[in-house]
């Protein structure tokens, strides 16, 4: 079963579309679930798997990157994989249909909402038993959803999370060194100008020596 249902841009993590299943499964834990998911567009980069699934309890993340756009989906662990690829990839078709010309200049969270209704729709037809056995024949084509990285999700976000630590010291290292260079630059421009004071003052003494003593 599709419990829940996910879209982010990848390079910021900004949540674009979402779909809930109302389910005792999920119950209060829904939140968790979706704090995991956002937590985990925010692990993202350009060099993330583009199909992954990740276990979390007793249910999986499968997701899939088109175009720079995540599509995510919560599952029990028993719902068919190929499934569930199948579903993300019909589900990215249509979004990218609707709204691919306004994916970038999204500003607030969940901006396409209305792209539940589809998700819903979709949902009810990859989770049909006549209709899944029919998509699995047409959807031949998708790879082998068996070399598909599984990963978990604690193992990712800590990842995730070092990550991030290392680019925030990367960026506090580089304005280090760009103040570094800029108080050098602002010394040397001193010290040019202590030495031009001085020469100065040579000169004049100089010149009074040279005028009045000679």
């Amino acid at each position: 079963m599709v419990l829940m249902t996910m879209v982010a841009r990848v390079v910021d993590g900004l949540p674009l579309a979402a779909s809930i299943q109302e389910d005792d499964q999920l119950g209060k834990n829904v939140v968790d679930y979706q704090n995991q998911a956002k937590r985990l567009f925010k692990t993202l980069t350009a060099t993330s798997p583009i199909k992954c699934s990740i276990e979390s309890g007793p249910y999986l993340f499968h997701y899939i990157i088109e175009q720079d756009v995540c599509f995510l989906t919560l599952c029990d662990r028993a719902f068919n994989k190929k499934m569930a690829y199948s579903f993300l990839e019909d589900l990215s078709q249509e979004f990218y249909s609707q709204y691919g010309h306004k994916i970038n200049t999204a500003t607030r969270p969940y901006s396409f909402i209305e792209f539940d209704t589809y998700i819903q729709k979709a949902k009810k037809t990859y989770s049909d038993s006549r209709g899944g056995r029919h998509l699995n024949a047409l959807n031949t084509e998708l790879q082998d959803v068996q070399r598909i990285m599984v990963q978990n999700i604690d193992d990712v976000l800590q990842r995730g999370a070092i990550l991030s630590e290392l680019d925030s010291r990367a960026q506090n290292l580089s304005m280090m060194s760009a103040k570094y260079k800029k108080d050098a630059a602002s010394l040397n421009a001193v010290s040019w100008a202590a030495v031009g004071a001085g020469v100065s003052v040579l000169f004049f003494v100089f010149f009074i020596w040279y005028k009045f003593l000679l």
